[in-house]
Parts: C-alpha cells; sequence; structure tokens
C-alpha cells in the first residue's frame, strides 16, 4: 500500500452528542474539509447517534466510533454497529467491541492531567490482548511527555498507531490525524493504519474551558431541547 493516495484522517472527535461539546454536525464537517481532513471518526461520549447521522450525508469518510465510560477509564470503539454501554468492565466494553466487529483504541492512555477518564494501568494490562490501536498523538494532552509514553507502549506491545484531535470544537478539528493510505472497510483500515504517519500538533490548555462550558450549558438547557434546535443539517 505505499506510494499510493493518502488521506488524513482524524480518528477521535466529538460533536454536540457528547455532553462536553456544541459542535454540530455540520460544523464539523466544514472544519474538516477546510483542513483537508477526508477521513473523520466521530468518538461522541457514550454515544454513536452523531456519527451515524453524518455518515448519512457528509461528503467525508465517516467512522462510527464511541468513546465508552467504563468503570476504569474510557475505551474507543471504531467501525461499531451498535452502541456500546457506558459502565461496563474494561474487559466487558472491549468484548463488546470486538462481537461486532469493531477495532479497540485506547485514548490518551498515559495524560496525567486526564487520570479520571483514562484507563488505568491495571485495566490496560487485562485488555491488552483485545486491543489494536494506542492513541499515540492526542492534540488535547498538556505534557508532551505523556505522549512519548503512549508510543513507548504501542512500540513495545507491537500495535497500530492512532491519532486525533479530541476535538470538542469545530477550530480543533485537524489538530491531529494520521496521514494514511486510502481504505475501503476495517481490514484495509488495519492495513492502511501500518503504513501511517501521525501528525499534529497540541492544542492549548484552554480549550477545556469550552468542554466545561458546554457541560455547563447543557446542564442548565434540557437534552431534549438542545437535540431539537440542532436535528438536520443546519447548525444555530
Amino acid at each position: 500500500m505505499r506510494g499510493g493516495r493518502t488521506v488524513k484522517a482524524d480518528l477521535h472527535i466529538h460533536t454536540l452528542y457528547s455532553p462536553d461539546s456544541l459542535s454540530s454536525l455540520r460544523q464539523i464537517e466544514r472544519a474538516a474539509l477546510r483542513r483537508g481532513i477526508y477521513v473523520v471518526a466521530i468518538t461522541d461520549h457514550n454515544s454513536i447517534r452523531g456519527a451515524q447521522l453524518l455518515s448519512r450525508w457528509s461528503a467525508l469518510r465517516v467512522i462510527i466510533g464511541e468513546e465508552v465510560a467504563t468503570t476504569h477509564g474510557e475505551i474507543i470503539g471504531l467501525f461499531l454497529q451498535s452502541e456500546i454501554p457506558a459502565g461496563l468492565s474494561p474487559l466487558a466494553t472491549v468484548r463488546a467491541i470486538a462481537a461486532q466487529g469493531g477495532l479497540v483504541c485506547i485514548p490518551h492512555p498515559c495524560d496525567q492531567v486526564r487520570r479520571s477518564s483514562a484507563l488505568t494501568p491495571q485495566a490496560l494490562a487485562e485488555v491488552l490482548p483485545w486491543v489494536d490501536m494506542i492513541e499515540v498523538f492526542n492534540a488535547r494532552t498538556t505534557y508532551r511527555a505523556d505522549l512519548d509514553a503512549a508510543e513507548s507502549i504501542a512500540a513495545r506491545y507491537a500495535l497500530l498507531r492512532s491519532a486525533g484531535s479530541d476535538a470538542h470544537t469545530a477550530g480543533e478539528v485537524g489538530r491531529a490525524y494520521v496521514d494514511l493510505p486510502a481504505f475501503t472497510d476495517v481490514a484495509s483500515f488495519r492495513e492502511a493504519l501500518q503504513h501511517g504517519v501521525v501528525c499534529g500538533r497540541l492544542s492549548s490548555p484552554l480549550v477545556h474551558v469550552s468542554s466545561t462550558a458546554a457541560r455547563l450549558s447543557k446542564s442548565i438547557a434540557p437534552r431534549q431541547e438542545v437535540d431539537a434546535r440542532y436535528r438536520g443539517h443546519t447548525p444555530l
């Protein structure tokens, strides 16, 4: 697969279907296209609804994903057919992802700032036989040493290397991505990722303020109202 056409894939993006983002699907699409990102993994917290909707009409190649909150940290499932429930054990979560033919990715595994959402080392050791990918570049990571530690895990266990902006706002889309050969399905994606080049730059730590503001906003406005305002393709 070397030497052919490549595509830029941002493999970790949130939309308004996450509790800490207000970004509409159309805003995400426009931001990606402006930055030459033609593959996006929509990985909302405990939901695949936004990914499913965007995949129906977008010019982008949309990978249906979900960032699942387990009992001991977060795990991303990619190429999902159905939603994985939150609150399962890490082992039950990865088994549920694999059962539907999805890929298991461990996001921000060594992030010192986000320890409450990073998978614990004990849980990671337990699920390693099921893991396909380690996120070695997350643009919302504060310390580059944490990215180096994630890279070391991928190398030590010969796992595929993923990267994503972890965007919660449209302005963050494309800050981290993998430049990889074009693919058509899960199997060819795995092969392409073996030859992928991880690219990215860190976002300002201030981006986390937007997530907090979005969460507060949604705690005031009922979720049904937010969904109604953003239903379809047109943002406010």
